[in-house]
């Protein structure tokens, strides 16, 4: 948490989008669950909303678990493993849907695992294509900016090193971190 703190300049701005990219199996998604972890148990915890487009929430919550078991010590290792209360599973594609979680629950912190699964009927076009990766991630930044909530959106990779979907969307959130 620390190290992230200092890539992006000093910690992570509320009401900001950033854009996390790499390539498949880089660790985008375990880094951001980690992340997710480390400020929903922290000394004053934050309410965490993870949306997961790829994985059902079970597996997330398996991959959780398996990331708490992971940092414990050699005193705590084999004693129940919980998350905390104050991180929010979501399995959705829905953009309008998610958005409409957001307004909702007004979580202090938000990730979207990926943007390239996310689709809205308001679109045309299969997901991950220009006009849903477009439509998508300006509904996020606009939830982002409208709530004052930071939310980092992770992004696929292509095979020739490019972030997958319209460059546009690179231009489109406050940051870009590239693994």
């Amino acid at each position: 948490y620390t190290e992230l703190n200092t890539v992006l300049g000093g910690g992570i701005v509320k009401g900001s989008a950033t854009l996390i990219a790499g390539d498949p199996g880089v660790g985008k998604s375990t880094l951001l669950l980690q992340l997710a972890l480390s400020l929903a148990q922290g000394t004053s915890p934050y309410k965490v909303l993870y949306v997961s487009g790829e994985e059902s929430v079970e597996q997330v919550k398996m991959r959780a678990i398996r990331v708490i078991e992971t940092s414990k010590g050699e005193k705590e290792k084999g004693k129940d493993t919980a998350l905390t209360e104050n991180l929010y599973l979501l399995a959705l594609t829905d953009a309008d849907m998610i958005v409409e979680q957001i307004a909702e629950m007004k979580p202090d912190f938000v990730i979207i695992d990926s943007i390239q699964t996310i689709e809205s009927q308001n679109v045309s076009g299969l997901s991950g294509s220009v006009g849903q990766v477009r439509y998508s991630a300006l509904q996020f930044i606009r939830a982002a900016k409208q709530y004052n909530i930071p939310i980092m959106i992770v992004g696929h990779v292509t095979k020739e090193g490019m972030v997958a979907g319209p460059m546009v969307l690179s231009h489109m959130v406050d940051t870009v971190l590239f693994l």
